[in-house]
């Protein structure tokens, strides 16, 4: 098999990792991988207008894939800046509860000292 077909082996298992829904790609999938096996056996090249039809299906797939994947993760950096500002305003209201705490306790104990003497 010619170097750029050890290229093209290595899409086709790449993609064939990913578990998928589209039929088209599906379809160009099972064709592309048969013809690289067929290839193989018998030495004989891959149509290039299969190769050029499995290059658009996992083009158009994975393209549609990736901006997905993209949107996702800002949307989930979103959520995690939101979350790490109402963690550190949290953290700043626990820190004047704890202050009201020991300025209240400070005024409470000097009164009991008032009443005890």
């Amino acid at each position: 098999m010619p170097h750029d077909w050890q290229r093209l082996r290595r899409l086709v298992d790449e993609v064939g990792a990913f578990a998928i829904r589209d039929r088209g790609l599906a379809r160009e999938q099972h064709r592309m991988h048969e013809a690289l096996l067929a290839a193989e056996r018998q030495g004989a090249p891959v149509d290039d207008r299969l190769i050029t039809a499995y290059q658009q299906a996992v083009r158009r797939y994975f393209t549609g894939f990736h901006r997905e994947a993209r949107s996702h993760l800002q949307a989930i950096d979103r959520r995690l800046e939101e979350l790490a500002q109402a963690e550190f305003n949290a953290t700043a209201e626990r820190g004047v509860a704890v202050r009201r705490i020991e300025r209240t306790q400070a005024v409470l104990t000097t009164l009991d000292q008032i009443d005890h003497a």
